[in-house]
């Protein structure tokens, strides 16, 4: 539909009719040059931290393993004092390491052994 719109040469008041919208969204369509929606995603995240200080964070995270609640206290003390938790979090989802879990290695199991026979 938004591609027939971006290439239609009828007026708005009858590309509106034609597809139940209001002409202010035909006018949209047409200026676009793309008929994909952008992305909703601001493009100026909010964070407390700098890339530099991120980048630090994260390697942290990588190395200690800390869980959360520790690295936000590591975090305040020595890297930036008004980080929240939230914003801490979203940091690290952001760069792959959200979730401790998966960064830990896994260990080595013990394959299971047959009984022995007499």
């Amino acid at each position: 539909m938004r591609a027939q719109i971006a290439a239609s040469d009828e007026t708005a008041i009858v590309l509106a009719q034609r597809f139940g919208m209001t002409e202010q969204t035909v006018y949209k369509w047409k200026k676009r040059e793309s008929v994909q929606d952008p992305s909703h995603t601001a493009h100026r995240l909010q964070t407390q931290l700098t890339p530099a200080q991120e980048i630090v964070v994260v390697h942290l995270r990588r190395a200690l393993l800390l869980p959360l609640d520790d690295l936000l206290a590591v975090t305040r003390e020595f890297i930036c004092s008004t980080v929240s938790r939230s914003g801490l979090d979203r940091c690290l989802r952001r760069h792959g390491v959200g979730n401790l879990n998966a960064l830990k290695p896994a260990e080595r199991t013990q394959a299971h052994k047959a009984f022995k026979s007499r």
